[in-house]
């Protein structure tokens, strides 16, 4: 590449974009403009850098899906003037944005990596600083002209993870994500290591933005005492679309008569019901054991090994596209997010 890479960073919100007010020792937040006085850091990379923020930025616990829609357009907007897009994002709810920006960004060539800070960029002890500069330096990595990373991906903590394998696993540690069911695709140490052989590259020649609909869809957790009265009343969500039922183990639920039957009418009316496991590593195998055979006989569609963050994004993302063969489709790995 002839001309250095240029990466524009979307600040969102969260603890990442924050430093001390030491007259009044309160938080206020970064201002990106700057980035280089207060990072000067940044200035040895290879590639020229820009920033964007939200108007008014959010903490990652009220992000939605209409701020899903806003990331994903803007990134559409400049995707032909950027090489790179790094999203800084509050820890919280970054695997699920993550997740679900995986799905919206069809045909995605070049990176868009997430990261953030379990401590504010102007602390002593910050992570931030080490997030972002490797954040930015793996997104404009170029091998033969073409971007290294070309897939929607988290950095945190010396690790770079395909968004939509990640989960967050600690409230206190600076290595606060984690992704059980598939390897990290590089490690940052003395060098950067990639893990090219598992990279993900898309199959589709156009790039495009599929926005999300405010579908209608539950999260329903089992835990041993689940009573009908609970199950019931959460299956029969006016206007329910889609459910993703958090089973124990390989997906294994309930046999009582009750349960299956309330399944059963669910079904019925349309709507699917995704069985993916609460357990942090492994995966759903229907039929497996006698608890999970009922499950297979009814028709429910099988997350395998998918997270619940990408779980819930896949789900809305099929809804968004009125797939008609939602079961097959669900089944399938669209970007990298089942095994």
């Amino acid at each position: 590449m002839a001309k250095k890479p240029h990466i524009l960073i979307i600040y969102t919100g969260g603890t990442i974009g924050m430093v001390v007010d030491y007259k009044t020792s309160a938080l206020k937040t970064f201002n990106f403009e700057n980035i280089y006085k207060n990072i000067p850091e940044l200035k040895l990379l290879n590639c020229s850098i820009s920033s964007v923020s939200f108007e008014n930025p959010i903490d990652s616990s009220n992000m939605n899906l209409s701020y899903w829609n806003k990331i994903a357009d803007f990134i559409t907007s400049q995707y032909d003037k950027v090489d790179g897009f790094v999203i800084l994002h509050g820890s919280d709810t970054m695997s699920y944005t993550a997740s679900a920006l995986s799905f919206m960004l069809e045909g995605l060539a070049k990176p868009v990596i997430f990261t953030g800070s379990q401590l504010p960029i102007g602390d002593l002890r910050t992570d931030a600083k080490e997030n972002m500069i490797t954040a930015i330096e793996i997104a404009s990595i170029y091998k033969d002209d073409k971007p290294l990373i070309q897939e929607v991906c988290i950095y945190f903590e010396y690790k770079l993870y395909r968004g939509n394998r990640t989960t967050k696993t600690s409230a206190e540690q600076f290595e606060a994500f984690s992704s059980p069911n598939f390897p990290a695709l590089a490690q940052s140490g003395v060098h950067l290591k990639f893990n090219k052989n598992i990279f993900f590259h898309t199959k589709k020649k156009q790039f495009k933005t599929t926005s999300l609909k405010n579908n209608n869809i539950i999260l329903l957790k089992l835990y041993p005492g689940i009573t009908e009265e609970v199950v019931r009343h959460i299956l029969n969500t006016p206007n329910l679309k889609g459910v993703v039922l958090e089973a124990y183990g390989s997906g294994n639920a309930p046999t009582n008569k009750w349960f299956i039957n309330l399944l059963k009418n669910t079904l019925k009316k349309g709507i699917p019901i995704i069985d993916i496991t609460q357990c942090v590593a492994g995966s759903v195998a229907l039929g497996k054991y006698e608890t999970s055979a009922e499950l297979l006989k009814l028709g429910l569609i099988s997350g395998y090994d998918i997270t619940t963050e990408a779980a819930i994004g896949k789900l809305l993302y099929l809804l968004s596209t009125n797939t008609k063969d939602l079961k097959t489709a669900f089944e399938t790995p669209l970007r990298g997010e089942i095994s």
